[in-house]
C-alpha cells in the first residue's frame, strides 16, 4: 500500500529542483528516504484537472456559520487551517485537496468566521474566536484521527487545537508558522507608534500580500491575541510535528519555527527550511515539499496504527 501511494505521489507532484535544509529535533528522519530521487513522470498539476467540491455550511448555535468544503475518504484525514484573513481557496488549500483526492484521503478546508464565505464580522474577529472555529471543524465535521496543516496564523491555531484535542490531532504541519507573531511584531514597534495605534484603535500594518498594501488590524485583536501566546512556556503537544519555513520570509522570521520546535514537548519534530522561499511558500517546489511531508506523516501514522 505504501509503495503504491509513493508512486501516486511521484506522479502527482511536479518533479523540480529543491533548495532546503532539514533540521531534525527528534530521532525521526523519514523525509530523507521519501525525498530520494524518483523516476521522472509527466506531472499532474492542479488547475487543469481540479474537480469542484460543493460548498457547505456548519451551523453552530449562537456562533457564525462556517463555510467549508469536505472530501470523505480514508484516515487519517487532513484539515487545512488558513492564514490571517486568508480563505479556503488559496493555492496550498487547493493543492492539498487534489493530493487527497489522488490518494482517497479525507480532507476539509474552511473559512474563518468573518472571512470568505463564512458568516460573521471581520472587525469583531479574534484569535480566540478563530480558535473556536478550528475546534468546531474538528469536533463537528472531522471523523477519526487528523493531520492539521496550518499556514502562517493557521500554524499558531493548529498548536492550540493540538493542545485542546490531543485525542484527535495525530500530527501537525506548519507552513511559516506564525506563533505569537502579531503580538511580537506589535510589541517591537516604537512606543509612540503603539500609543498612536491604541488611540486610533487600528494598526495599519504594511503588507505586500494584501491588495491595499496594508492590513488594518484592530487594536482589540492584538490585545486579545496576547491571551493566546504560546512561546513563553513549554507547549504541551506530543504528536509528530513538521515545520516548513522559507528563509526569505519577511513577515514571520524562520527563527519562529525554531522557537516552536524548541518549546513543544514532542521529540518527533523536524524543521525544514527552504533557502529561497518567501512567506507564502506556494511555488511548485514548495507545494511539492508540502505534499511529500503530508504523505510521509500518513505513512508514519499508518505504520503506528498497524
Amino acid at each position: 500500500m505504501a509503495v503504491a501511494r509513493k508512486a501516486a505521489v511521484a506522479a502527482w507532484v511536479p518533479c523540480r529542483s529543491w533548495g532546503w535544509a532539514a533540521v531534525p529535533f527528534g530521532p525521526y528522519c523519514g523525509l530523507n528516504t521519501l525525498l530520494a530521487p524518483m523516476p521522472q513522470r509527466a506531472p499532474r498539476w492542479l488547475p487543469a484537472c481540479r474537480q469542484k467540491t460543493s460548498l457547505s455550511f456548519l451551523n453552530r448555535p449562537d456562533l457564525p456559520k462556517l463555510a467549508y468544503k469536505r472530501l470523505k475518504g480514508k484516515s487519517p484525514g487532513i484539515i487545512f487551517i488558513p492564514g490571517y484573513i486568508s480563505n479556503m481557496n488559496g493555492t496550498k488549500a487547493l493543492a492539498i485537496e487534489e493530493f487527497c483526492k489522488s490518494l482517497g484521503h479525507a480532507y476539509i478546508r474552511f473559512d474563518y468566521s468573518g472571512v470568505g464565505s463564512s458568516d460573521g464580522n471581520l472587525e469583531e474577529s479574534t484569535v480566540g474566536k478563530w480558535r473556536k472555529d478550528v475546534l468546531s471543524i474538528i469536533d463537528d465535521l472531522a471523523e477519526g484521527p487528523q493531520i492539521l496543516v496550518g499556514s502562517s496564523l493557521g500554524g499558531w491555531l493548529m498548536l492550540h487545537a493540538a493542545i485542546a484535542r490531543p485525542e484527535k490531532v495525530m500530527a501537525l504541519i506548519g507552513v511559516a508558522t506564525a506563533a505569537d507573531s502579531l503580538v511580537t511584531q506589535f510589541n517591537q514597534l516604537p512606543v509612540e507608534v503603539k500609543k498612536e495605534v491604541e488611540m486610533k484603535g487600528v494598526w495599519s500594518m504594511p503588507s505586500k500580500y494584501h491588495e491595499e498594501g496594508v492590513y488594518h488590524i484592530q487594536y482589540s485583536f492584538i490585545k486579545e491575541a496576547e491571551h493566546h501566546c504560546l512561546l513563553h512556556s513549554p507547549i504541551p503537544v506530543n504528536c509528530p510535528i513538521r515545520l516548513l519555513h522559507g528563509m526569505k520570509d519577511d513577515v514571520v522570521p524562520w527563527h519562529t519555527s525554531m522557537q516552536v520546535a524548541d518549546r513543544v514537548l514532542s521529540t518527533d519534530v523536524d524543521v525544514i527550511l527552504r533557502k529561497h522561499s518567501d512567506h507564502r511558500m506556494k511555488e511548485k517546489a514548495d507545494i511539492q515539499l508540502l505534499v511529500y511531508t503530508i504523505d510521509d506523516l500518513i505513512d508514519k501514522l499508518s505504520t503506528i496504527v498497524n
